[in-house]
């Protein structure tokens, strides 16, 4: 599980899990990160984790957000990523986190699946020692009685590795708004819809369909007119979804 080693001067003050969604950073006490700090704001920055990908984002902030000694707004984070907010450090531990950043700063994020884990290097066989032992004949050793010939034995054939479950490509049309008609073919492993700081969700493409999970905003998005709760909700052939005040329908090709 990804976590934040909060810090000050050198000095760790503590370890924070993200354990959910969405988690936030500021000077009041609501926050789920608490910083009793003049130099950060009352609501500073959020931190969303979906699957194993975090996303940071400034909540325009007065003095602003740096991740690695640059000012950002919004940020992919990887894995020993040090987030700066006044004298505060905070470092993003997450060995899961996906290599390729998306685009962050559009408002449809679209995310590549993981790349595979790196092969095994070969062994070195210069390392591996071999000792010969004296072939030691006592009498000659007589042939064996030829054996009538057999028919050659057909090779054994190898049971078929069962198939892996595919998933058929699915789209979003838009259906009101000023892009309406407009589709976007989900294609990636996570695809983000919405308008930031407003209200933003999340459509994974899984091996047995396609979920949408709530991310960003103080109310829910509705699916079918029924608003989503903290769980992912799986995807049904033309669900109607209402997100950011624009309709979408999802369907399959």
């Amino acid at each position: 599980m990804s976590k934040l080693i909060l810090s000050l001067e050198g000095q760790v003050i503590r370890e924070i899990e993200l354990n959910k969604e969405r988690v936030t950073i500021g000077r009041k006490p609501h926050n789920d990160i608490q910083i009793e700090n003049l130099a950060v704001s009352g609501e500073h920055a959020t931190i969303t984790t979906i699957l194993n990908d975090s996303f940071l984002e400034d909540l325009d902030s007065t003095n602003g957000t740096l991740v690695n000694g640059s000012p950002v707004k919004k940020h992919v984070l990887q894995n020993g990523d040090v987030i700066e907010i006044g004298k505060f450090r905070l470092e993003y531990l997450n060995p899961q986190a996906s290599q390729e950043a998306p685009d962050f700063e559009r408002t449809m994020i679209m995310r590549s699946p993981m790349a595979g884990a790196p092969k095994a290097a070969p062994p070195d066989f210069s390392k591996t020692s071999i000792e010969k032992q004296p072939l030691v004949v006592e009498k000659p050793l007589q042939p064996p009685p030829q054996a009538p010939h057999a028919a050659p034995q057909a090779p054994a054939k190898e049971p078929a590795a069962a198939p892996e479950p595919t998933v058929r490509s699915a789209v979003i049309q838009v259906l009101s708004g000023a892009n309406t008609g407009k589709e976007l073919e989900l294609t990636k492993s996570l695809t983000s819809l919405g308008k930031p700081g407003v209200q933003v969700a999340v459509i994974a493409k899984r091996p047995h369909g396609y979920f949408i999970t709530h991310v960003q905003g103080a109310s829910f998005p509705l699916v079918n007119g029924q608003a989503l709760d903290n769980q992912p909700r799986a995807l049904n052939e033309h669900d109607i979804i209402e997100l950011a005040g624009i309709k979408m329908e999802f369907f399959y090709k």
